[in-house]
């Protein structure tokens, strides 16, 4: 940089002495040495202002240095003053508070010992009060029962009946909601079957659905449902309002294997809204899942979809593993849950639920009935809950709803098809 600037000065007195010579009609000695003068004058005052810049930077320096001793010394002074207060610190009685403390902690140890040896000997006499509540760490899940379904009460309503009803059309889903506590905002909504009679009412899932038997109803029942799933996610995406929905499926979709493959390819053509569709079955068929069956559901849940596990029994499962299988719920009944949580694990019901979000897997209670059960449920921690008492199923709104002809229907097939 001084360089250019001493060849501007070098140039400036140059057209000086040109001037003087030409324009002042000077000698050319006289143009010479007004050039000498004038490059001697510039240079001295040029050294002149760069001697003051660089005075002032190192003032600037000595002053930041002055500033850091200064600050260095308080810190100095700060530290002496820690050393004097630990050297005049009484260690002998400190350690003797030390020696204290852990005796009271050794006494309650010992406390909590004794009363949980005393929890062990009344296990199996009465039973807790409510508040007591207890879930237990997830272990291996039992087997399910074979007699299971021969205890469930029969359908009122005949399958011969539910077969007409069928080719008649009068099946007709609801939804139901799921809302969040404590604000009750929607979480996603059940699709609700339900079976129109002749004489115009409405006959509930247990009243029609086959408990033994009747494999291509259910399977019927599961692909209208998914029809309307899907049809509900793409008009609701298209109004800018996408929703999550619950999808009933059964053990007999899965083990069917054209029912099966066209429940993959649905899901492949309709990846798009596959996040926002979770299937609900129950944890009896989960658990009894075979080989073949698994593999359709880790091709469900490749594309996108995720699954409830609904009518849990009990809490002793292998979350991680069912996590990793896009389990996104598990749903148990509010009822059984607050009078009988021992049934379901032995730690304390505030911590399942904490438990399973570590996972990313809710907790869900059905079949609320009561304000106070929902008072019981945020105190342990629960979210999400459904039930009678939160709102009870109705007609999807008019601009989602499917239309009712026959032809648009396009249900899973049957396996004799």
């Amino acid at each position: 940089m001084q360089a250019l600037v001493y060849t501007l000065i070098a140039l400036a007195a140059a057209g000086a002495g040109a001037t003087a010579y030409f324009g002042l009609t000077f000698t050319p000695a006289e143009a010479i040495l007004v050039a000498i003068v004038f490059g001697c004058v510039s240079i001295v005052l040029m050294e002149r202002k760069l001697r003051q810049r660089a005075e002032n930077r190192l003032e600037k320096a000595i002053e930041d240095l002055s500033r850091l001793l200064a600050t260095d010394a308080q810190a100095g002074a700060v530290l002496g003053q820690r050393i004097n207060a630990m050297a005049d610190i009484n260690a002998g009685s400190r350690l003797e508070g030390v020696e204290a403390d852990i005796s009271v902690l050794g006494t309650v140890i010992r406390q909590v010992a004794e009363a949980v040896a005393e929890m062990e000997d009344r296990v199996a006499r009465p039973k807790p009060e409510p508040r007591d509540r207890m879930i237990a760490a997830p272990t291996a899940a039992p087997a399910p029962r074979a007699d299971t379904a021969s205890r469930e009460p029969e359908p009122v309503i005949p399958l011969q009946t539910l077969r007409q009803a069928l080719a008649e059309d009068r099946l007709i889903f609801h939804v139901q909601p799921i809302v969040t506590l404590p604000q009750r905002r929607p979480q996603g909504y059940d699709l609700v079957p339900r079976l129109m009679l002749q004489d115009g009412e409405m006959a509930d899932r247990a009243d029609f659905l086959p408990r033994r038997g009747g494999e291509d109803v259910l399977r019927m029942i599961d692909g209208v449902g998914l029809v309307e799933a899907v049809t509900i996610s793409r008009r609701a995406s298209a109004n800018g309002q996408p929703v999550k929905l619950y999808v009933p499926l059964s053990r007999a979709t899965l083990s069917d294997t054209v029912s099966a493959d066209q429940l993959i390819a649905s899901m492949e053509a309709n990846r798009a809204f596959a996040p926002g569709l979770i299937f609900a079955i129950s944890q009896a068929d989960w658990q009894s899942l075979s080989t073949a069956e698994r593999a359709v559901v880790d091709a469900v849940a490749k594309k996108g979809a995720g699954f409830s596990i609904s009518n849990v029994k009990t809490l002793r499962v292998d979350v991680a593993e069912m996590a990793a299988q896009n389990v996104r719920s598990l749903r148990i009944d509010a009822a059984r849950f607050i009078d009988e949580p021992e049934a379901f694990t032995d730690f304390h019901a505030s911590d399942i639920a904490n438990y399973l979000n570590r996972f990313e897997v809710a907790l869900m209670a059905t079949g609320i009935t009561s304000e106070r059960q929902i008072v019981e449920l945020l105190e342990d921690g629960i979210a999400l809950v459904q039930g009678p008492h939160i709102a009870a199923p109705g007609p999807v709104r008019p601009d989602l709803m499917v239309e009712r002809q026959r032809a648009a229907v396009t249900p899973l097939r049957r396996a004799d098809a």
